[in-house]
Parts: C-alpha cells; sequence; structure tokens
C-alpha cells in the first residue's frame, strides 16, 4: 500500500481564540490570533451576519474573551448566541491540542423579552434549561485544527480537494452536535473559521511507557447525533437505518510518529422496536408488527459496510426471557439478508458468566480471533506511507449498547492493542499488556471512564460492570454499585428522562421553534389518575401503618382497619403500574413512535 495519511494538509483550521464585544445593535466576535483583523459581525435585529474589521467596532462595546463559537440557535424570544466561556485541555492527538467544552453562555439577541405573554416567557424560559441540559451533560469536545469527526484510516483515504476544505465542509455528520446550531454559517464559507464543531462522546489521551519506549494512547468515542436520546425512548432504528446510542469508539497508538489505530461501532438492534417506560423495573420490549424491518435494517447494514467494510455482528443479549424474541428477529433478518460481509454472532453474555464467571468471556474472544485477525488495523509508518488497513468491523450491541458492550469492546481493543504495539517495537515478542502494570493500570480506568461517560449521556448514570473493566474481575462492591446505579437509572428513566429528551431533539434540531406561529407544545396533558391515585396511595399507606402503630386493644378492629387500609393502598398501587405510562415522564416535543 502507497498511499500517505494526511495530518494537517493544505486545510485552514477556525481561529484559537476570540472576544466577544457587544453593543445595543451588534455582536462583534473578534479573532484574538496575533496580526489578524478579521471580525463577525452580527446584527441582533436582522440577524445578518458579515465581515468586518477591527476599526469598525465602536469604543463602547463591552467586551469579555470567549473560548469559541457553537452557533445559533431560535427559541421563542427569538435567536440566542452560544458560546464557549471555558475549555479544558484533553490533551495532544498526533500533535494538536484537544479541547473539552467545559462551561457555556447561551445569549438573546433581543434586549428584552418584555414583548412576550407571560406563558410565552414561561416556555422559553423552560427551552433555555433544555439548552442547558445538553450543554451541560459532559463530554462535548472539539479541536481547533484536527478534524475529531474522522478515524485515521478515513483522512487516509481522503483526496487533496478534501485536505482543502474547512473542517465546517468536510466533517462528518454524524458526529457534528452542533451541526443545527451551525446552519446559519453552512452557507457562508467565510465564517467557517469562527466556528468549532463539537462531538459528543468520550476522548482520553494518555503519555505511556513501555520497556523505556514512550508512546501516545487514546480513546475516541463519537456519539452520532442521528437518532440520538435517551434509554428508553429511543431504540431500534429510523427509516434511514440509524441506530439508537450508536457510537463508533477509536483507539489510536502513535510512536515515534507512527501511527496505528483500531474502530469498532456499537447501535441498538437495528430493527423496529420499542421499550417504553411504564414504571416497571424492566419494560417489556415490542417489535413492531406493522413496519418492513427488512428495508432499514439494509439501509444500516449497507452503510456499515461501505463506512467500514465486513462486519462480524455481536449481539450480548440474554437468549431468554423478554430478549429473546430480539435476538431471534436480529438473526432472521442477517440471514434473509443473504450478505456474506455479515457475520452474525449471538453470545448470552448473562447466562455465560452468571455467578461471577467471567472467565468464560474467552469463550467469545476465541471465537472472533481469526475474524479480527483477518480485520486487522489501520497502520501507518513514521514517512505517512499506509502499511495495513482495517477491512472490517466488530458492531457490538446490548439492549442499551453500554454495559455488556464496553466489557466486550475493551477485550477485543486490548487484544488489537497488543498486536500494535508488537508491531511498532514496544513490546518484545511473548511480552504481555497484563504484565506491564502502570500501562495496565492506566488501561483499564480508560476503558471504564469510557464506559462510564456513554452510559451518562444515554441511561443518565455511570455504566455497570466497571469494577470489571477497571480491575479484570468482579466484585461484591462492584455488584453493590450496580444495584445504586440501577435505582438511579430506574429513577430517571422514568421520571426525568422525557425532558432530557426534548433537550436533545430541541437542541439537534429534531424540533424547531416557530416563534412566527407560537402554540406551545409544553403544556401538561396529565389527566386526574396522574395526582389521584398517588394520594390515595400514599394515604391509604399511611393509615395502615398508623393502624398498626396505634393498636387499640381489641387486635380484631385493628386487623380489619389493617386490612382495609392495606387493600387500599395495594390496590391503588396496582391501578397505577397498570397505567404506568400515565405517571412516566414521557417527552413533549417530538411524537416518538408507538410500535407496540
Amino acid at each position: 500500500m502507497t498511499r500517505h495519511s494526511p495530518e494537517r494538509g493544505k486545510m485552514a483550521g477556525p481561529y484559537e481564540s476570540f472576544i466577544l464585544r457587544t453593543t445595543p445593535e451588534k455582536f462583534y466576535i473578534e479573532a484574538g490570533d496575533d496580526g489578524c483583523l478579521d471580525v463577525l459581525a452580527i446584527d441582533r435585529v436582522s440577524t445578518e451576519m458579515t465581515l468586518t474589521v477591527k476599526r469598525d467596532i465602536p469604543a463602547s462595546a463591552e467586551f469579555r474573551p470567549i473560548c469559541g463559537l457553537m452557533g445559533t440557535i431560535h427559541l421563542v424570544a427569538g435567536m440566542y448566541l452560544v458560546v464557549i466561556t471555558k475549555k479544558k485541555k484533553v490533551g495532544d492527538l498526533l500533535g494538536h491540542v484537544v479541547w473539552k467544552a467545559v462551561e457555556f453562555d447561551i445569549i438573546s439577541y433581543k434586549k428584552t423579552v418584555l414583548h412576550l405573554t407571560d406563558n410565552q416567557m414561561q416556555d422559553n424560559k423552560t427551552f433555555l434549561s433544555m439548552i442547558n441540559n445538553v450543554l451541560q451533560t459532559d463530554g462535548l469536545y472539539f479541536a481547533t485544527d484536527y478534524d475529531l469527526t474522522h478515524t485515521l484510516q478515513r483522512l487516509a483515504n481522503t483526496s487533496p480537494e478534501f485536505q482543502e476544505m474547512s473542517l465546517v465542509e468536510r466533517a462528518d455528520q454524524r458526529f457534528v452536535w452542533n451541526s443545527h446550531l451551525l446552519r446559519e454559517f453552512m452557507t457562508q464559507p467565510e465564517l467557517h473559521k469562527f466556528v468549532y464543531l463539537v462531538v459528543h462522546g468520550f476522548i482520553t489521551i494518555k503519555s505511556s511507557c513501555i520497556n523505556g519506549k514512550v508512546f501516545e494512547w487514546s480513546i475516541i468515542s463519537r456519539r452520532s447525533c442521528f437518532r440520538a436520546g435517551v434509554r428508553y425512548y429511543v431504540r431500534g432504528i429510523d427509516s434511514e437505518g440509524h441506530a439508537a446510542n450508536y457510537v463508533e469508539t477509536e483507539q489510536i497508538v502513535q510512536y515515534n510518529s507512527a501511527k496505528a489505530s483500531f474502530v469498532q461501532t456499537r447501535g441498538s438492534i437495528p430493527f423496529y422496536w420499542s421499550q417504553r417506560p411504564n414504571l416497571k423495573y424492566k419494560p417489556k420490549p415490542q417489535i413492531s408488527k406493522t413496519v418492513n424491518h427488512l428495508d432499514g435494517f439494509q439501509r444500516h447494514f449497507d452503510s456499515q459496510i461501505i463506512l467500514y467494510g465486513r462486519q462480524v455482528v455481536l449481539n450480548l443479549i440474554n437468549q431468554k426471557g423478554s430478549e429473546k424474541p430480539l435476538e431471534q428477529a436480529f438473526d432472521k433478518l442477517v440471514a434473509s439478508l443473504g450478505n456474506g460481509m455479515i457475520k452474525y454472532i449471538a453470545f448470552d453474555f448473562h447466562k455465560e458468566c452468571s455467578r461471577m464467571r467471567w472467565h468464560r468471556l474467552q469463550i467469545l474472544l476465541d471465537m472472533v480471533t481469526e475474524m479480527q485477525d483477518e480485520f486487522g488495523y489501520f497502520l501507518v509508518d513514521a514517512e505517512g506511507k499506509v502499511l495495513l488497513s482495517q477491512e472490517g468491523t466488530f458492531r457490538s450491541n446490548c439492549m442499551d449498547c453500554l454495559d455488556r458492550t464496553n466489557v466486550i469492546q475493551n477485550l477485543l481493543a486490548r487484544r488489537s492493542l497488543h498486536s500494535q504495539l508488537q508491531k511498532m517495537g514496544v513490546l518484545h515478542m511473548g511480552q504481555e499488556i497484563e504484565e506491564q502494570t502502570d500501562f495496565e493500570k492506566n488501561y483499564k480506568n480508560a476503558w471504564a471512564d469510557n464506559a462510564d461517560a456513554c452510559a451518562k449521556q444515554y441511561a443518565g448514570t455511570g455504566a455497570l460492570k466497571t469494577d470489571f473493566t477497571r480491575t479484570g474481575k468482579r466484585t461484591q462492591w462492584g455488584l453493590l454499585m450496580d444495584g445504586w446505579n440501577s435505582m438511579i437509572r430506574y429513577y430517571k428513566n422514568n421520571f426525568s428522562d422525557g425532558f432530557r429528551q426534548d433537550s436533545i431533539d430541541l437542541f439537534l434540531g429534531n424540533y424547531a421553534v416557530d416563534e412566527a406561529d407560537w402554540t406551545t407544545p409544553l403544556c401538561d396533558t396529565k389527566d386526574w389518575k396522574f395526582l389521584t391515585l398517588p394520594i390515595i396511595m400514599v394515604v391509604a399507606f399511611s393509615m395502615c401503618i398508623i393502624c398498626l402503630v396505634m393498636a387499640g386493644d381489641v387486635w380484631t378492629e385493628t386487623l380489619a382497619y389493617v386490612l382495609f387500609w392495606g387493600t387500599a393502598s395495594v390496590v391503588t398501587g396496582g391501578l397505577i403500574l397498570f397505567n404506568g405510562r400515565d405517571f412516566v415522564d414521557a417527552p413533549k416535543l417530538v411524537q416518538k413512535e408507538k410500535l407496540d
């Protein structure tokens, strides 16, 4: 192979720093780079964006340094400017600084909201809290002069014309989380240098040493903004074949200017199914009976094959109980495609690893060893010559594509890393990564941190099973922490995820605010059951306890009271569970599919 791996090429990246200057009529975003005179002027009335120079900024303008511009968003009160006000350095990736966006500000174009009615003001306040909800979700990253949306292999396969394009033009739109906020900038190429592309997920960059040889090691998890959402409200795929909770994870190694990468993907089981919250600990999954699953399923895997080559599907869900129909349907759909590029492997993670038998994961690794060797990984030498390419990827899933999935991805990445480090001359023949105590600790913790980040973004808590990822064994304390996280997930999934889903839909542009013809979608449509039944249950349960505590001399009378109030609390509790969907926090902005 003789292709060469481009890094910066001829691409002109965005400016490194900015100063925001504000007047009652305009925003002026001044490039802070040395010797740069460019200024982006935004009219706060017409919303028009133009380039100007520093001498045109009025002396009376208020100023503040900002770390970057994410874009604009339209809410009930009009347009808002979204800026990054604080950033934290993650590390240097192939010589380029990667930043985490930490704090933000949402600045109104309008100088007052007095033109709104009281209801409109309340709706606007709610929408602002939704945007803040997304911005405060940990895991927003950017780089000023490196394309974080593409893998090393994709970048190596690009043309000189691609290299000359701005980051905004050439980005993989699946992973640009502020794409909707940038819509006003997309059509004006001269403005591209004023905005940053933000990816959502997890990035860690570590400097490590084995056998006295220092190398850089990184994990980049890119969360797709297509069919994005929260755990129970977004499952399966859409008509375009985009899977819920889809994440591309790339592990990168650099040593003496040579680079290697190994890519894996995860995503929801790729056909039409739902699992809507209903107050039960584990809602029963429902497979749609009214749609053609094969069309969306084929679109999903056509895209996977074009982007990544051959596919090995690792389905880690249970093969009994409520998950069994999903496994059977997945197997049947792969078989019906008849595509030799897709290999399906079902591995019942919970059954195989029950009673702390985590060593049995080796069974799955042994099953895929030959395929992983065939797929290989991407490798570039110090001169930029491509020596190896990755010919296929593992697409892993469990129900949430979080906990079980991350354990398996970690083990596959370790095996690839071992081969890469040997090929680069860092590891000696016969040495194992597990023997390198310091690096082993860093490796395990990094993959556990990756699991936690992906889990918080989708399910609302850190990942389960991370004690195994961090220590290599399952512990009683880990089981206890899993129970605690499961309880928090239950609460969030039932009582706060509707708001989180609305926040994501608003931020990504799945719902657009129409200021001119505003009709609120935020009104609460709960019926009488929402308040009446919980009040009756609480009163009845309280009376039952009081009767037990303040028991009279006549035990038959006490028993009668306890039975009456106990029965009342049980019956109302049963009615609440029966009508569970009326009590959960459901999304209001975008109607989610009802597939059951």
